[in-house]
């Protein structure tokens, strides 16, 4: 039996001592929990942020009221500023974060519903910014980010750290 994508990314952080947090937007949470579904998750998740509005990304992840007010909550430049504020923890090597449109309301031409931004902040220094547009419903969308930023990290950790 193969191991589920929670599984494999518990699994590859404890293997390499890889300590983690994460703030969600868009996914509300889903990542986390698909991260503590897994036993021993505690040995390496640090812990999570659902920064679901402006004031909560300004709040507790330090996001700048002037990059939200000039770019948005779902922008590459928001994404950044997410997984940069939570870098700033003690112990923890790699950061995460999604900000994104799941919709049924709330998209435009230029921002449609199914956007979704990932920053992937590692070693303190390096950070991965990728914008993603996935199709569905509310709930297909945030399942489809959850699944892709846990995909991405493990791709991160076999290549990069």
């Amino acid at each position: 039996m193969s191991l589920s994508l929670e599984e494999k990314f518990v699994s590859y952080c404890i293997d390499k001592k890889i300590y983690v947090n994460l703030a969600e937007s868009c996914t509300g949470g889903l990542i986390s929990s698909k991260i503590i579904s897994v036993s021993n998750a505690s040995q390496i998740f640090k812990y999570s942020f659902i920064t679901y509005n402006n004031e909560s990304k300004n709040k507790f992840l330090k996001v700048p009221l002037n990059i939200l007010n000039k770019y948005g909550a779902v922008s590459k430049e928001t994404a950044f500023h997410m997984a940069k504020g939570l870098a700033k923890e003690k112990g923890v090597n790699f950061s995460f974060a999604v900000t994104g449109i799941a919709g049924p309301l709330g998209g435009t031409k230029e921002k449609p519903i199914g956007l979704v931004f990932f920053s992937f902040l590692y070693n303190k220094k390096n950070i991965i910014v990728e914008k993603k547009n996935f199709k569905g419903g509310r709930n297909i969308i945030r399942e489809k980010a959850a699944n892709y930023a846990l995909k991405k990290s493990i791709q991160i950790f076999t290549l990069r750290i």
